[in-house]
């Protein structure tokens, strides 16, 4: 039987929980220092009924997985609960939940940028020594995972930016090869969007509303034209690099490159829009493949488009965003032995494999991303490693929210026409250093 919690349906259980919390903190007696629950919950014992908690899977494939697990451990089942698909309210839920030292959760779904701040904070357990195969997986995955040199999550997918594009409407503009540059893509959309097949379509879009999804988006802007967002710790976006990056993306809205409605795209939008046959490119993760190819006649663009590396901004070669997720387990679990167990289970390369006839999200393990029998599932691997291996990271920082919310309301200001690029990167360089010296 398939269990599965909505987000929502836990908030009054978890705004009671925090009202309990409030009241407890005017008692008497001490709280348990953070140092002696952390001792406490290394055994890793308790066995039971444990919560997966975890963004929407729309492919099912972690259903399956769940499913195959509870078949097999009648007496320790295990209830996926669905957080929004917006990552700053993923994030927002599972802050609160660790704030509260809620049991509600037990194995959380985590960004890959989320490390830091969680493991630093205790609100996830260091993994024991050799629980994972660490070794076989794609070490970007593994350094993910990882802070201060212990492992606090088992990689479960790796992400690297990905440019859709229509090869059909290419090929009819005379156009033989992807674009390897924004100044290509440009050109390219100028011929493609003047055939009458294009009618009432767009070029380009990407992900810009004011999420996690813009922080993503101006890192690769900013790495695709030679820089970074930090230096060893130091934030570094009141540069030439940082500010060619971010120019591109707002002249691409104030030309029409990229239609206006963009700034509301998150992820899943900007899947409908490409597989609607709206656009020309589209940047996004591995995951929208398996909706793209559909047969059952919700995708318009079945053996219409192709995959790419992310354009460069001048001769600076495309850079992605290193994504993907990780699983950790909550120290506020009852039923840690089991929680470790799943996600042994869960992030093996046998069930990775086994997803894989549903979800295109890219396994950690480097066997299946050069498995021929997997290529030719998902012809698009190879172009993903070398995205993988030019990928740069968000920044890895404990005030990691403070940190993309700044980031998110400058570059949301220059996109929207509210401040001009100079003084949006003067501002979200002051803010950066700001929480730096905190």
């Amino acid at each position: 039987m398939r269990q599965r919690r909505h987000y929502r349906q836990i908030l009054l259980g978890t705004a009671a929980l925090t009202v309990s919390a409030l009241a407890l903190t005017g008692c008497g007696g001490g709280a348990e220092s953070p140092e002696a629950r952390q001792d406490a919950a290394a055994a890793f014992e308790g066995r039971g009924p444990i919560n997966y908690v975890s963004s929407r899977d729309a492919s099912g494939a972690a259903q399956d997985t769940i499913d195959k697990w509870n078949a097999e451990h009648p007496d320790e089942q295990v209830t996926f609960i669905e957080l929004p698909d917006s990552a700053d309210q993923q994030r927002q839920q599972l802050v609160q939940n660790a704030q509260i030292e809620s049991d509600t959760f037990s194995v959380l779904n985590l960004d890959v940028v989320w490390t830091s701040e969680f493991a630093a904070n205790r609100w996830i357990m260091p993994m024991p020594q050799d629980a994972l195969p660490t070794d076989s997986m794609v070490p970007a995955a593994v350094e993910t995972a990882t802070y201060r040199g212990t492992l606090y999550g088992a990689p479960y997918y790796t992400d690297g930016a990905l440019l859709y594009y229509r090869t059909d409407l290419l090929q009819a503009a005379g156009i033989d090869a992807p674009p390897t540059n924004w100044e290509e893509m440009t050109a390219a959309c100028e011929k493609v969007l003047a055939l009458a097949e294009a009618d009432g379509m767009s070029c380009y879009a990407g992900q810009f509303d004011k999420n996690e999804a813009l922080t993503v988006n101006f890192t690769e802007a900013v790495g695709s034209a030679g820089g970074q967002l930090f230096d060893e710790g130091t934030p570094t976006v009141d540069t030439p690099e940082a500010l060619a990056g971010l120019t591109q993306l707002t002249d691409a809205f104030n030309d029409g490159l990229v239609p206006s409605d963009a700034i509301t795209y998150i992820e899943e939008q900007g899947r409908r829009a490409f597989q609607e046959g709206d656009l020309v490119f589209l940047r996004n993760w591995p995951f929208v493949y398996s909706s793209l190819t559909a047969t059952d006649g919700s995708s318009a663009v079945v053996d219409k488009f192709g995959i790419s590396s992310v354009p460069g901004i001048g001769d600076n070669p495309g850079v992605s965003t290193l994504g993907g997720r990780n699983l950790a387990v909550s120290p506020f679990t009852q039923n840690k032995a089991t929680a470790l167990d799943f996600i042994q289970f869960f992030t093996s390369e046998e069930e990775s494999k086994a997803r894989l006839d549903k979800s295109s999200r890219a396994p950690v393990y480097p066997s299946l991303l050069e498995d021929p029998a997997v290529v030719e599932k998902r012809p698009f691997y190879p172009t993903l490693l070398e995205s993988l291996e030019n990928a740069q990271a968000r920044p890895q920082v404990v005030k990691y929210g403070a940190t993309t919310t700044a980031i998110q309301e400058e570059a949301y200001a220059a996109l929207t026409g509210q401040k001009d690029p100079e003084t949006a990167l003067s501002d979200m360089q002051a803010k950066l250093e700001e929480l730096s010296a905190e």
